[in-house]
């Protein structure tokens, strides 16, 4: 197994970090690593808002559920779908509407997410930690207001990067047969009965015996806090219909 193998296999949610700062340096190299990303037809329809300002920081964490650690950590940083760029641009040429494109809507939130784990893995290789802040989505349009995002733009989460001052057990991933198919789709229940009985084992352990729950009934809860506010706040920020 090679560092890089080593590095993402160790990947884990640091929630605790110390008052160590993270350099100048090293925020460049995790964004320029970042825009290292792929990105469709080199669109590159993301920004990213490093938010410094404490008051700015207590007032997400609170959007995101309470989250401390969001107003605790040394770098936050806020990942956006943007549109908007490439809006500007296409209309130094031509008129075509940018908004209500539901492909170009799937083109900046990955592109956004897959720049936001490039970041992630380079952190991590320089021995910092992170974790992702979806919570921001609780409250998007307040968050777009606090940060300034125009339309075409929507945040999509939030990032915590700091030195860690924790060791979380690893959250056990579903078996490779619950995800990986071969030539066609397959069903395979019997790998999500025997990860419900590995998350219970961990979650006593991480738990110290207080918590006894299973994944499956963990997605059950998921799936009564669906976040629907999401589909008429994107169409508001120019999304269209998605």
């Amino acid at each position: 197994m090679n560092e890089i193998i080593q590095l993402l296999q160790n990947h884990r949610s640091i929630r605790k970090f110390t008052d160590q700062a993270v350099t100048v340096e090293q925020l460049k190299d995790i964004l320029v690593s970042a825009q290292a990303a792929s990105t469709s037809s080199n669109m590159q329809a993301y920004s990213v808002i490093h938010v410094s300002d404490s008051e700015l920081k207590s007032q997400l964490a609170a959007f995101a559920g309470n989250q401390n650690y969001v107003s605790e950590c040394p770098v936050f940083l806020v990942w956006c779908a943007d549109l908007q760029r490439y809006s500007q641009a296409s209309h130094q040429h031509a008129d075509t509407p940018i908004s209500g494109n539901a492909e170009n809507f799937i083109i900046a939130t990955v592109d956004a997410a897959l720049a936001a784990q490039n970041a992630a893995i380079a952190a991590e290789s320089l021995g910092l930690g992170v974790v992702y802040i979806g919570g921001l989505r609780n409250k998007p349009a307040e968050v777009s207001q606090l940060l300034g995002l125009p339309q075409l733009v929507y945040p999509i989460f939030g990032m915590c990067i700091g030195v860690p001052d924790q060791e979380p057990l690893q959250r056990p991933r579903l078996p490779l047969e619950a995800v990986y198919h071969e030539n066609r789709y397959t069903d395979n229940e019997e790998a999500v009965r025997q990860y419900d009985e590995t998350i219970r084992d961990y979650m006593n352990v991480r738990t110290g015996g207080k918590v006894d729950t299973t994944w499956s009934k963990e997605m059950a809860g998921k799936a009564l806090r669906p976040r629907e506010h999401m589909k008429a706040f994107l169409n508001s920020q120019g999304f269209g219909e998605v």
